[in-house]
């Protein structure tokens, strides 16, 4: 029988219960995925953790996604995701890399130094509300940095809703400045560039001593050791998941992040006179009257064309992707099972 208390120190939730049947409540283990590699994952029953070798039912599997296991520690299904973080794989690879799975919080941390990029904060928050996740905003560094309220107001003004703050990853205290979301059963991932703080901020909040190198003053950036992401329990009863820093995050199939990301952009323009408006020199178009009487600045509808687009252009490309190597699997099926009909009539 499910031991729910050490599951609850998982961030199991009734959104996972609610999956089981009866006999699966009384013969079958629930575990979460808490570290993956290249060839294996590390799970978590809550007082068990080992290895399960990566086969082709938990290839698509993450940090953060739960499983079913029967007694012998053999993979019975994969959990439906209450949430999934995804992005189109670095560099010219046509495949979209998942980064996360079942996260209720994101911790988006942004340096106060020259990391600070609103387009940056942009393009993370319209991942996390299309994951349908809460989005809080970590500007990190404040120890080295006096302008922490000024950026704190700019990072306000994206949205009254958001949650922004500055914070020193290595205070110590921050666990009572962050305790709305450290809750019992919250799952958070941590996001954000390299060198933003995502380890000093995990070692503070779980206590524990990833190794960490200090900032490079040269270009304000730290160094840390993260190279694959992992699940730690904290001592609130939530767990956070930390990632390595991104380089690149090109947006794909996250649409209706990004019109709740520009809610205020995207009601301007259904405001326009023309229904086709480009946004650009028709009369009586309302983004640019916004745009002229300051209430929307040009940065901000510049960056949601530009991820808009990236994002269209992305996800036509992956869906491109996908119905072709469908395709080939098809072919791939057919030949084989005419190789077996012909060898048959061969005998």
């Amino acid at each position: 029988m499910l031991n729910i208390n050490q599951l609850n120190l998982l961030g199991w939730q009734s959104f996972f219960q609610q999956q089981l049947d009866i006999d699966e409540w009384y013969n079958s283990v629930p575990v979460r995925v808490v570290e993956q590699h290249r060839n294996r994952l590390v799970v978590d029953s809550g007082s068990d953790t080992f290895q399960l070798p990566l086969t082709e039912k938990v290839s698509q599997c993450v940090v953060g996604d739960w499983l079913l296991l029967n007694e012998k520690h053999d993979v019975n299904r994969v959990f439906e995701r209450k949430s999934y973080f995804a992005r189109r794989a670095a560099g010219s690879k046509l495949e979209k890399q998942a980064i996360t799975a079942n996260v209720d919080v994101a911790f988006v941390l942004c340096s106060l130094n020259d990391d600070f990029s609103l387009n940056r904060i942009e393009r993370y928050l319209a991942l996390v509300n299309e994951a349908g996740c809460e989005p809080v905003v970590m500007l990190t560094k404040a120890d080295l940095a006096n302008d922490g309220l000024e950026k704190r107001e700019q990072v306000q003004n994206l949205s009254s809703m958001l949650r922004v703050e500055v914070i020193d990853c290595h205070d110590v205290t921050l666990v009572n400045q962050l305790s709305d979301w450290l809750k019992p059963q919250t799952s958070i991932v941590l996001l954000g560039s390299s060198g933003v703080g995502k380890s000093t901020l995990s070692n503070t909040l779980a206590q524990t001593q990833q190794k960490t190198i200090a900032i490079r003053e040269q270009d304000s950036k730290g160094r840390h050791t993260t190279s694959g992401r992992y699940l730690l329990k904290l001592a609130s009863g939530a767990v956070l998941i930390d990632t390595p820093g991104m380089r690149e995050l090109q947006l794909s199939d996250v649409t209706a992040g990004l019109e709740q990301t520009f809610s205020e952009i995207e009601a301007l323009a259904s405001s326009c006179k023309f229904v086709n408006c480009s946004h650009s020199n028709e009369p009586k178009c309302a983004i640019q009257q916004a745009i002229n009487d300051g209430s929307l600045t040009e940065r901000r509808f510049l960056n949601y064309q530009k991820l808009r687009k990236e994002n269209q252009f992305n996800t036509a490309s992956l869906r491109e992707r996908r119905a072709h190597d469908k395709s080939l699997t098809k072919m791939y099926k057919r030949v084989q099972s005419q190789a077996v009909k012909f060898k048959k009539l061969k005998e």
